[in-house]
């Protein structure tokens, strides 16, 4: 029987490009990297990891529901005529499929992310 249990104590260093396609950007160098814990998930629909970024602007739009916690730096999120914040190590939020606006970078930051397709 396959364990339900999964234990990531040290994960590999093993870092993919994430950064934002370059027609999407707006300011900045926006360099991303993320390092995928789970890749799928048995339902093929849950992506988790870690995530850095430079400090940047670009536009989104999400066809999918997200978790993160940010573990370092500072981001600003603005929803296309809707609401705006910023992020900071310690806050935690989540962002619904459907929404359209900017991520912008202001400090190098690292968040974990949880993902689940629609």
């Amino acid at each position: 029987m396959t364990s339900k249990l999964k234990l990531f104590r040290a994960l590999p260093d093993i870092w993919e490009d994430a950064s934002p396609a370059s027609e999407k950007i707006i300011k900045g160098a926006p360099i991303g990297v993320a390092n995928e814990v789970v890749n799928g998930g048995e339902s093929g629909k849950l992506y988790c990891g870690i995530w850095r970024a430079e400090i940047g602007a670009w536009r989104v739009s999400y066809s999918e529901w997200e978790y993160c916690y940010i573990t370092k730096g500072r981001a600003k999120i603005s929803e296309n005529g809707g609401a705006e914040f910023e992020v900071a190590a310690g806050d935690a939020f989540t962002i619904d499929a459907g929404f359209e606006g900017v991520w912008e970078v202001l400090a190098p930051m690292e968040k974990h992310y949880v993902i689940l397709l629609s």
